[in-house]
């Protein structure tokens, strides 16, 4: 069969990229179980498409897209296929790959032509000539992963097609609805990072506003889709029509069946951000948080970023607290709900001079509610808050801090604000509402809260959790 050749050579093949350019790239392999999944979900086929397969490795989209098609009921008078794959050695398995197609289309009465082009798909796409030239009516893409600097030629060519994007797999999918005849599908697998955050918000405008979110396909983690290779980031499967009217969202996981979900309770009317919420279950809770009456600015309280970025400040940093220091405080130094500093024989740094060069960076004595920006895979909790209460301190750059206008919060409103953030509720939001690990201060700032005498009363223990919900 030709999706297990092609899946057996994967295997092989992948390990021996060059890494390098593989991460420049953002190469990751879609294995055949994956690639078959994705084209299950195309609804009724046209009777003549025309495929798009932007960055298509050694085919396995394509492949999967052809048995597909070929194994319905009604099959497409023909398939015109067009692929793009910068790298010359998948280039050659990618038309291996299509003569096989061909041979089986062949065999089906099907009409096969294809063409594999040898070059960027955004800069290409984003030729003068080139823009009008190519409509398609299905697109299957596994996009690369990778960051888009602002003085990148991609950013430079995105920006003549009218895209604003900060990844490389948004700017294909984007690019690729600018591609799309009115009607025409979109299949694709990406990280979930898009669907919140404020990076994202311009390639969900394009999107909610360009098409119709059909499917969502939610994964655990992206190891569980591609545990082949070193991929971190959490992913998921999305189905959009170009141009169609937006209705209920047949939303799944790799481990619940489809039901289908009101496309409000996947984006907001009320939201001016446009998230895109995964209530793939229990978001009884999560409600209850979107419900809740407070964002910080009612309570009065701030969250900011930690302000020492180590490596900007070496000369400063201490391995031990002296005299003429003040506590550093990383991540690590969370420990069962409170601070454990200093640590022994720490691999990073317990300390940071105190002197003019630093006096920028340090927060003053009092009591603050940490949390961290990162949390590992393996943490039960996608927010993990916990209370420093003592001298001057610098807090690292990769956690977010709670206060007053600078100064510490009250003993009570710290308590009971450390235990909203702790609790199941808020990890159930986070769960919904963001794609990945990483919790920045506007994600806190965008959280919806109690109010300030209902935070002080869970932190003296008058109220509880679930009397606030």
């Amino acid at each position: 069969m030709l999706l297990e050749s092609i899946d057996q050579t994967r295997l092989e093949v992948s390990p021996t990229l060059d890494p390098k350019r593989r991460s420049k790239l953002g190469q990751f392999m879609t294995p055949g179980r994956i690639a078959s999944f994705m084209a299950g979900m195309f609804d009724t086929l046209p009777p003549d498409v025309r495929l798009l397969d932007a960055g298509a490795g050694m085919g396995a989209l394509t492949a999967a897209f052809v048995a597909e098609a070929l194994g319905r009921d009604v099959r497409p008078a023909s398939i015109d296929v067009t692929c793009y794959e910068v790298d010359e050695r998948l280039a050659s398995i990618l038309d291996d790959t299509l003569a096989a197609c061909a041979d089986q289309c062949t065999g089906a009465g099907v009409t096969f032509t294809s063409r594999v082009i040898r070059d960027d798909y955004i800069l290409q796409s984003a030729e003068p000539l080139l823009r009008e030239q190519r409509a398609y009516n299905c697109a299957i893409l596994n996009p690369p992963y990778g960051k888009i600097n602002q003085t990148s030629e991609w950013r430079l060519g995105l920006r003549s097609l009218g895209i604003e994007t900060v990844n490389l797999y948004t700017a294909f999918v984007a690019v690729a609805l600018g591609q799309m005849e009115a009607g025409g599908e979109i299949v694709a697998i990406t990280p979930r990072s898009f669907c919140n955050g404020s990076y994202y918000e311009p390639f969900r405008r394009i999107l909610l506003a360009g098409s119709a979110i059909a499917n969502l396909h939610v994964f655990e983690s992206r190891r569980s889709s591609f545990k082949d290779d070193d991929v971190l980031q959490e992913n998921m499967i999305f189905r959009v029509r170009k141009g169609a009217e937006q209705g209920d969202v047949a939303l799944s996981t790799d481990e619940t069946e489809a039901r289908n979900v009101p496309f409000s309770d996947i984006v907001r009317p009320s939201d001016r951000h446009a998230f895109i919420r995964l209530p793939v279950s229990g978001n009884d809770l999560a409600d209850s948080v979107q419900a809740l009456p407070c964002v910080l600015a009612d309570l009065g309280i701030k969250v900011s970023t930690g302000r020492v970025v180590d490596f900007r400040t070496r000369d400063n940093l201490r391995r031990e607290p002296g005299a003429d220091t003040v506590p550093l405080i990383y991540p690590q130094h969370f420990h069962d709900g409170g601070i454990q500093w200093p640590i022994p024989n720490f691999r990073k740094h317990n300390a940071l001079a105190d002197n003019d060069d630093t006096a920028k960076l340090i927060t003053p004595a009092g009591i603050f509610v940490l949390t961290k920006r990162f949390t590992a895979k393996e943490e039960k909790r996608r927010l993990v808050a916990t209370i420093y209460d003592g001298e001057r301190a610098g807090f690292e750059n990769h956690l977010n801090y709670f206060h007053e206008n600078g100064e510490g919060l009250p003993l009570d409103l710290a308590k009971g604000l450390a235990a909203f953030l702790n609790s199941d509720a808020v990890d159930q939001y986070f769960r919904i509402f963001s794609g990945h690990t990483q919790v920045n201060a506007t994600d806190l700032r965008n959280l919806h809260y109690p109010s300030r005498d209902q935070l002080e009363a869970l932190g003296r223990g008058d109220t509880t959790m679930d009397d606030l919900l």
